[in-house]
């Protein structure tokens, strides 16, 4: 991610804050969880309960860390009524709905190659 930069050295410092964030960003939002709540969260509004349902195979322990880091990076946003029991909803920020396109493009380009990528397989587990 480093750009080369010949500006002055707030500049390069700042690019190098920037590609910092950046890093610590893609590292926290490239795991499986949080892609798949991404996608499940979609356009829609969902409650915990809901979330998890839609996400097959998550613990509460996982969903509960993944929203809270989606949450922290403002990626998706938490609402909370005053309702006994509390109720609490999960959405998509514009950020969030951005990386939700860009993810949306990760599983057409799986679809397109999936021939390909079963077929590699095979050859390397058969060698």
């Amino acid at each position: 991610m480093t750009n080369q930069f010949s500006g002055s050295p707030e500049q390069q410092a700042d690019l190098r804050r920037a590609d910092s964030l950046a890093r610590e960003i893609f590292s926290d939002v490239a795991n499986k969880w949080a892609l798949l709540i991404i996608e499940a969260l979609g356009d829609r509004t969902l409650r915990f309960s809901e979330l998890r349902n839609a996400v097959e195979g998550i613990s509460h322990k996982m969903l509960t860390q993944n929203l809270r880091m989606l949450e922290r990076n403002g990626l998706v946003e938490r609402t909370v009524y005053p309702t006994v029991p509390p109720k609490v909803e999960y959405t998509l920020t514009g950020p969030g709905q951005g990386l939700r396109k860009t993810v949306d493009v990760m599983c057409d380009w799986t679809h397109r190659n999936l021939g390909h990528i079963e077929a590699a397989r095979r050859r390397s587990e058969a060698g």
